[in-house]
């Protein structure tokens, strides 16, 4: 039986090894694809509040808080126009609430200045609040079938083990010619999601495919980014609280109280008034 990662050790990206690489992605997928309903839908809003919610989260945990969210924010002028409190409150339970003020700024800016329509340049997409290339890459192969090449995880693990599974240090430098050689461009959507969904089995099979670009994540538990989601939450829970209400709820000093409300005011979550603080 023909094997893609010998083959490619011979012929390197010659037409057979793509072939046989996009057969074995699609075949496992017509199997065992999983169903989203941010993929039931090419509506670019609830696309581009897919991709932000995903960003450093598991599929599990976005489902409900999409479907909850995009109930209570059906648009991009819903979302614009909605209080920040009540944005944040729908998105409690996901964390980094610098995407939930980052996907309500891209609202307001694709209101003010594209009319409530999303923008499918690239270049374009990139200079929204909370995007980023890999964000702006997948919202135009997945809102607009743009035949754009990108690289998370899951895409990662697929390449990995296909190609490079007995080298050390692969990078991504290494792994994105291949994603553009190997695109599928007559369903880029659906292509994306075979290789999101293969590399997920990739990942819980075989654990130890892993490149140089991969990155722990920071500990949570007592970091600073609790800290501020703590403040948020009691603000939230009550319309103004004090500083030194907040430092005595959290057990904190009142020093580092002051640090906290001073990157979340600058960042645009909350306003201070003497001594008095609340969501903006």
């Amino acid at each position: 039986m023909r094997d893609v990662h010998t083959l490619f050790q011979h012929q390197k990206a010659a037409p057979e090894v793509v072939s046989l690489f996009q057969s074995s992605i699609w075949r496992y997928y017509r199997e065992y694809g999983r169903r989203f309903p941010w993929r039931e839908t090419s509506d670019p809003y609830h696309i581009v509040v897919s991709e932000v919610m995903l960003q450093q989260t598991q599929t599990s945990r976005v489902v409900s808080k999409y479907i909850d969210f995009i109930s209570h924010f059906p648009d991009f002028f819903t979302l614009a126009q909605a209080p920040l409190r009540d944005v944040l409150q729908v998105w409690q339970g996901l964390g980094y609430n610098r995407r939930a003020l980052a996907l309500q700024q891209t609202a307001r800016k694709v209101v003010t200045q594209f009319d409530g329509h999303l923008p499918s340049n690239l270049d374009v997409l990139r200079k929204l609040p909370g995007v980023g290339p890999y964000t702006a890459s997948a919202v135009a192969a997945f809102a607009f079938n743009k035949p754009t090449v990108f690289i998370e995880t899951n895409i990662r693990a697929v390449f990995t083990y296909f190609f490079f599974k007995e080298r050390e240090n692969t990078t991504d430098r290494d792994i994105l010619p291949l994603v553009e050689i190997t695109l599928d461009r007559t369903n880029i959507k659906e292509w994306y999601y075979a290789l999101f969904d293969y590399g997920a089995m990739i990942k819980r099979q075989c654990k130890q495919i892993t490149s140089t670009m991969h990155r722990a994540q920071s500990t949570f538990k007592g970091s600073n980014r609790e800290k501020r989601g703590n403040i948020i939450r009691l603000l939230l829970l009550r319309e103004s609280i004090t500083q030194h209400e907040l430092a005595h709820t959290l057990s904190l000093k009142r020093e580092h109280v002051r640090q906290l409300l001073t990157q979340l005011h600058d960042e645009g979550f909350i306003e201070i008034r003497g001594n008095v603080i609340r969501i903006k």
